[in-house]
């Protein structure tokens, strides 16, 4: 069978592109641009065409052709496949097929979902319950990448809300750990967010499994008492203790993670044992507390002598302000001494706008020493001119407020760190835009 995506670069379609290729299918993929995840697709022998989308990219003897959710009707190889009269499906249409396959677990929620999807995964396989594993994030353990091919009947999932894509999955056990404001673009406001979300539940079968973070109220107000079968998870649980003992990743968000996967396994017949011992393994995911080391060899100003500089550098892809928030106090906590910079790229003109305010309340009250707002990214096919043009990151600094918070462009923000950061001092590059580029420099 040979299967073409368009835009095989995103992070859930190049998991999807890893699963059809480890079935024996012939890959095909294209996308505007390269990136690390487009590089690792072509050494494993996946042909993928960069540049603007042409029909000349999808050959008539493709069998499927599967698209990224931010491809319009009007691509090119959109269209041709149209004309070709080839089958063709979304991402999370095709994904949704798989989900009836297996025995999918599926983890939702508007934040954690990579984190809590990496943690079951790496219980199940360490457990010999050999799991195939769809995540919208690169697991270190598996190699550094978003798919695992699994012998077993078990599928965990990443299932995202956005464009109400967990709609067309139907999984045996939801894992759900929060609902909040987000993807206002698309739902307009929380009602709607928690209509869809009860209308997922309702892909559980009768004899699916819900499990349900107990203490986020807006999970609390779409459940309805004996309608189907709740396996709650909290932060007050008697394991917790044990949890914050054994964990490496830092942060109080990682708790209630590690308790739903805690809670998972136990419905998968894992023992706790099993379980704790791979918790204390996991060594988090790319891009979320990801910590390396750097270096500095550039002088603190012109005057002073070259000398080597040792910073700690944590790429985070906290985009929503809850998410800022914990991975910050999550920094404080682990570093309650240590001066702490922190880059922040806003992502998407549109989050920015509707969620403005709670931006600037998290930054007012977050303790950091040296924050950087750089401009928004933003995001093709999802933005409108009227909200680009009333928001930016020069009005948020405006509205914070504070004399440690500065805007820079992103081209200026290197070396401003290079010639002010000292020794020992922490570094938090964030944003789910191309800032975690801006790591790698250090």
């Amino acid at each position: 069978m040979k299967i073409h995506f368009i835009g095989i670069g995103g992070i859930g379609v190049s998991a999807l592109a890893q699963y059809f290729l480890s079935k024996g299918c012939v890959i095909s993929g294209s996308d505007l641009v390269s990136s690390e995840t487009i590089e690792f697709l072509k050494e494993k022998g996946i042909k993928i065409i960069i540049g603007p989308h042409s029909e000349n990219n999808l050959k008539d003897d493709v069998n499927l052709v599967v698209y990224s959710p931010a491809v319009k009707s009007d691509n090119p190889e959109y269209k041709k496949a149209k004309e070709l009269n080839i089958k063709l499906q979304s991402y999370p249409e095709a994904l949704g097929d798989l989900t009836m396959q297996y025995f999918t677990v599926a983890v939702s929620g508007t934040h954690g979902k990579s984190t809590t999807t990496s943690m079951i995964s790496l219980i199940l396989a360490k457990s010999g319950i050999d799991p195939t594993v769809i995540a919208g994030t690169k697991i270190k353990e598996f190699g550094n990448t978003n798919f695992r091919s699994g012998k077993s009947k078990i599928l965990v999932i990443e299932a995202d809300e956005h464009f109400a894509s967990f709609l067309n999955y139907w999984p045996k056990i939801i894992v759900l750990t929060n609902i909040e404001k987000e993807h206002l673009d698309f739902y307009k406001n929380l009602n709607n967010i928690k209509k869809t979300y009860k209308k997922y539940l309702g892909h559980l079968g009768r004899d699916g499994i819900l499990v349900a973070n107990k203490e986020d109220k807006n999970i609390n107000k779409i459940i309805k008492k004996g309608e189907r079968d709740i396996v709650y998870y909290s932060i007050k649980q008697k394991e917790v203790n044990k949890i914050k003992r054994i964990l490496k990743v830092p942060g109080r968000h990682n708790i209630y993670n590690a308790s739903a996967a805690l809670s998972t396994a136990r419905i998968l017949g894992v023992s706790d044992k099993m379980s704790f011992k791979a918790l204390s393994e996991y060594r988090g995911v790319w891009r979320r507390f990801d910590l390396k080391q750097g270096i500095i060899d550039s002088p603190l100003s012109l005057k002073a002598p070259a000398r080597r500089r040792k910073i700690t550098v944590i790429s985070d892809y906290g985009h929503h302000p809850t998410e800022v928030l914990a991975t910050l106090k999550a920094a404080r906590e682990k570093y309650p001494n240590k001066k702490i910079w922190c880059v922040f790229q806003p992502h998407q003109h549109q989050r920015t706008y509707y969620l403005f305010n709670d931006f600037v309340k998290v930054f007012k009250c977050v303790k950091i020493d040296e924050l950087i707002i750089t401009d928004i990214y933003d995001v093709a096919g999802r933005e409108t001119k009227k909200i680009a043009a009333e928001v930016s990151s020069e009005k948020l600094v405006q509205k914070i407020n504070k004399n440690n918070v500065k805007y820079f462009v992103l081209n200026e923000v290197e070396k401003y760190i290079k010639d002010n950061i000292k020794n020992g001092e922490i570094l938090i590059i964030m944003g789910a835009g191309d800032i975690y580029k801006l790591a790698d420099n250090f």
